[in-house]
């Protein structure tokens, strides 16, 4: 299974490639940053983070796109900015028809380092040592993508087995009283 891994943000949107089964040694195909400019208007800074997503896209074909679900945060700028980039790489996905995971930070923190309340040192760490590399990826947040996409591919097969329990046990729904189907 190959997983691109998102981390959004406007300035600094983390991407991170994973390629591996859950139980076997995890490889890291590649990480890194899409960047934009601060003082660019904000519909060129969307376009910009579209267009390194597409590019990540076309040069690694992954299966599955895993992107950090956004939560509240105290400050609405940023966390507008996030959802923005967020919507943006989901979009990018979506019209290629790869299906598109979302995963909380505390998942991934607990899926990575075993606590919902690690820290990105301990997360940057263990992303490390996960993909037996020589040093924690740079910046942060392509340490943070890599970890995303390693969540996905330890949760996909248990998310899945529910997903079919789920529907085996869930009746039919039934058509309105009064009308035929």
């Amino acid at each position: 299974m190959r997983v691109l891994g998102v981390d959004p943000g406007l300035t600094r949107c983390g991407v991170g490639v994973v390629e591996g089964v859950a139980g076997r040694p995890l490889t890291m195909v590649g990480a890194g940053v899409v960047r934009t400019p601060t003082d660019a208007d904000l519909s060129l800074r969307l376009l910009a983070v579209e267009q390194g997503v597409e590019q990540w896209l076309d040069e690694h074909r992954p299966e599955f796109v895993a992107v950090e679900r956004v939560f509240s945060q105290h400050n609405v700028r940023t966390v507008m900015g996030t959802a923005q980039a967020s919507a943006v790489a989901m979009l990018c996905a979506a019209r290629r028809g790869i299906p598109v995971a979302l995963h909380t930070p505390s998942e991934v923190k607990a899926a990575v380092t075993g606590s919902g309340r690690a820290d990105k040192a301990q997360v940057g760490a263990m992303v490390t040592r996960l993909l037996r590399l020589a040093a924690p990826p740079r910046p942060a947040d392509a340490a943070d993508a890599l970890a995303l996409a390693i969540c996905h591919i330890w949760r996909a097969p248990a998310q899945s087995r529910l997903q079919r329990a789920v529907a085996l046990h869930t009746p039919a729904p039934h058509p309105p009283k009064g009308r035929t189907p």
